[in-house]
This record gives structure tokens, sequence and C-alpha cells, in this order.
């Protein structure tokens, strides 16, 4: 009964439901090309991507009133607080500026009065130019492994049309994704940017299961392959979209990077539900339909 229904509808709706990502996907092409003509890019990025300094200091300080009183003395300054996983209670604060180590220590020292050493605090300093190198590589890892990807799905399916949609369906992924983590004003990161190689590996998998049954399995009619492997990937997606948002919850009050690695995989995972289940599954379907 409830695969006839679910049949009945999706036979029905499934054209019309194309508009959800079209919309979505049509939005995120207008912020990201608002984004990159207002900050020459399609991420902001953190001091690990652009070059400056990082200080770790182990007291508990107001981050808000650290940028208020520095931000005329370190250019591009941001604070994060460390705190304890069970109590909650600061234990450290993090400084980031893009401006040099020698600079930024000076400032610091005058500002809270005393000297800074290894026991009370920790400095690391990245060059513009390593991190610049550095920023294009991963970008240039990503390509390759989505151009990969695209020739692995082609393999597999030796057809346009599904291939296309499952390479498609990828690609929305992670640029929803992306504009979601811009509207968030999310510093990125090279954890960031692993987080989205991550994301690929996580996209594809429910599209090839749900490519596989379509065209390649024989038991049943249509609607009734469609339904079993929307049981089987719903349940894959959901497990990991579960153990993500628990990790997140866990590591978000002491690491930045896990945080920001598993925020992106959540929205990623979130946008994969809908390019999977609403994008892909409609494309094969009407291709199907117009093949037979």
């Amino acid at each position: 009964m409830e695969q006839t229904k679910f049949g009945k509808f999706h036979d029905k709706h499934y054209k019309t439901l194309l508009l959800i990502p079209l919309i979505i996907i049509l939005i995120s092409a207008i912020y990201m090309i608002s984004f990159y003509q207002h900050n020459g890019d399609f991420i902001q990025k953190d001091i690990s991507l652009t070059g400056g300094t990082t200080v770790t200091l182990y007291q508990k300080l107001d981050g808000s009133k650290i940028i208020a009183d520095l931000s005329g003395k370190l250019n591009s300054l941001s604070t994060r607080d460390i705190s304890d996983i069970i109590t909650k209670e600061q234990k450290a604060i993090i400084i980031e500026t893009k401006s040099e180590g020698d600079l930024t220590q000076q400032v610091l020292e005058e500002y809270l009065g005393y000297e800074l050493t290894e026991d009370n605090s920790s400095f690391e300093f990245t060059g513009s130019v390593l991190s610049e190198s550095f920023y294009k590589q991963l970008v240039i890892a990503i390509l390759i492994a989505f151009i990969f990807m695209g020739i692995v799905v082609f393999i597999l399916f030796r057809t346009i049309v599904p291939s296309t949609a499952v390479i498609l369906s990828a690609f929305a992924d992670i640029f929803m994704t992306l504009a979601v983590v811009n509207m968030l004003g999310m510093k990125m990161s090279s954890a960031g940017i692993v987080a989205f190689l991550m994301l690929i590996g996580y996209s594809v998998d429910t599209d090839i299961l749900l490519t596989t049954r379509m065209l390649k399995r024989s038991e049943g009619d249509l609607n009734e392959r469609i339904f079993s492997a929307f049981k089987t990937g719903m349940t894959m997606t959901l497990t990991s979209l579960l153990a993500v948002l628990f990790a997140l919850f866990v590591v978000q009050s002491f690491s930045m990077v896990l945080t920001q690695i598993f925020l992106i995989l959540v929205i990623g995972l979130f946008f994969d539900l809908i390019n999977t289940w609403i994008t892909n599954i409609s494309i094969l379907k009407w291709y199907i339909e117009k093949t037979k």
C-alpha cells in the first residue's frame, strides 16, 4: 500500500518537484555572483589560506573587547574561545590576524602588560605566498577528484543523461553548500576545503545506488525499484547525517577546525537529500519514460 501511494504520487508530481532544486540553485547562483563581485573570490579565506599570525593565549579574555581595542593596530583581527567540552568554561582564546608575528606579539604584550612566553602563549605564522600556493593546490585537488568521479560514472553507466544527472547532483550539492557557507559568514580554512573534497564522495554514493537500481535492475516495475533505492539510500544518508551532527555537537566548543568540517558535511548531506531524491530521480524517470 505504502509503495503504491508513493508510485502514484511520484508519477503525478515528479516533474513539478524539479522546481524545488531549480529555485534553490538559482538563488545560490544569484548570491554567489553578488558575493564574488563584492569579495573578488568565491569564499572568505582565513589566515591558513591568506597568511598571517595565530596566537593562543592560555587565559580567560573577552574576545569582543580585544577586537574593539586592537582592530586599529592589527589587520583583519578575529578571535575565538577554547572551552572545556563538559563544563563549557573558557580555557584559552585564539587570536588571528593577517599582521606579521613580531608586530602581533609587540601589540599584544603592550595591551596585556606582560611578556608573552611559551608558558602563557603560542604563536604560529604562515606566509602569504605559501598559503596562496596551498590554496591553489587544494582547489586543483577538488577539480581533479570531480573530473575522475565523472569519468568513473560515465564508465559505469555509458549513457549521457544518467551519467550527467549523477554529476549534476554532486555539483549542486557542492555549489549549494558553498552558497550557504558564505551566507553564514564562515571564513574558509584549509580543513574546510578538504571537507568539500569529502563531500564529493558523500554526494555521489546514493546517486550511483539510485541510478544502478533504476537502470540495471529488472525486478519489479520502475516505481518499485525507485522505492527500494529510496529506503536504502535514505538509511545511508540519515545515518551519516546523524553521526556528523553528533560529532558537530561534541567538537564545537573546543575545535574550530573540526567544527568547520562537520558543519560543511551537515549542510552538504542535507542538500544531497534534495538533489538525489528530487533532482536525480526526476531526471532519470523522465529519461526512462522517454526512451520507452
